[in-house]
């Protein structure tokens, strides 16, 4: 019996299998972002306050019927040859008629997706920028989010490459339109 010639592993593969691997303590959430391991710790309750008023609003409201996860992860482009992003939203929403987040894998691709939402908590900058560019990536229509820091709401749209071509920002207790398939007016008072 001969022995196979194994092709040696890229750096990327070992980050991918590292991360795959990783044995995350309950509540923390581990993600894959442009080649960068983050292990993020449980949220506060103002946080997720802050979801749960927008996935009520959502589930009421929108126009389309819309299932929501606040656990299960994407995998994303990623940029300069780096393994893929493996990015957990605060929340993704998708039309129920899709049913995508059937499956026992913890990471689905993004394709479906109508919007994520991420709250600022302890990196903000990866909120407003990195993930921002991984979900434009990625080709999620809808990005919103809700800056904690800034008492404001961004909802980025029109994706295309490494960002988001169009967003408009309001201060919290302003309304906020989301377009189709949502086609309604978030409000934002109870984030004051």
């Amino acid at each position: 019996m001969t022995a196979m010639a194994h092709e040696p592993l890229t750096e990327s593969e070992v980050l991918l299998e590292g991360f795959l691997a990783l044995d995350i303590p309950e509540g923390f959430r581990a993600e894959l972002i442009e080649g960068e391991i983050i292990a993020t710790p449980p949220p506060d309750g103002d946080h997720e306050d802050c979801i749960g008023l927008i996935v009520s609003q959502v589930i009421r409201r929108s126009r389309t019927d819309m299932q929501f996860s606040g656990n299960k992860g994407l995998t994303l482009q990623s940029a300069g040859g780096r393994p893929k992003n493996h990015v957990i939203p605060d929340g993704t929403f998708a039309p129920t008629e899709r049913r995508l987040y059937r499956g026992a894998e913890p990471w689905m691709p993004c394709e479906g997706v109508a919007m994520v939402l991420e709250v600022t908590s302890t990196r903000p900058k990866a909120d407003r920028e990195t993930k921002r560019r991984c979900y434009a990536r990625g080709g999620i229509p809808l990005y919103l989010l809700l800056d904690r820091e800034a008492s404001s709401i961004t909802l980025f749209s029109d994706p295309e490459k490494d960002d988001y071509r169009q967003h408009c920002t309001f201060p919290f207790g302003k309304p906020l339109a989301l377009p189709e398939p949502f086609g309604f007016e978030l409000d934002t008072t109870d984030f004051l």
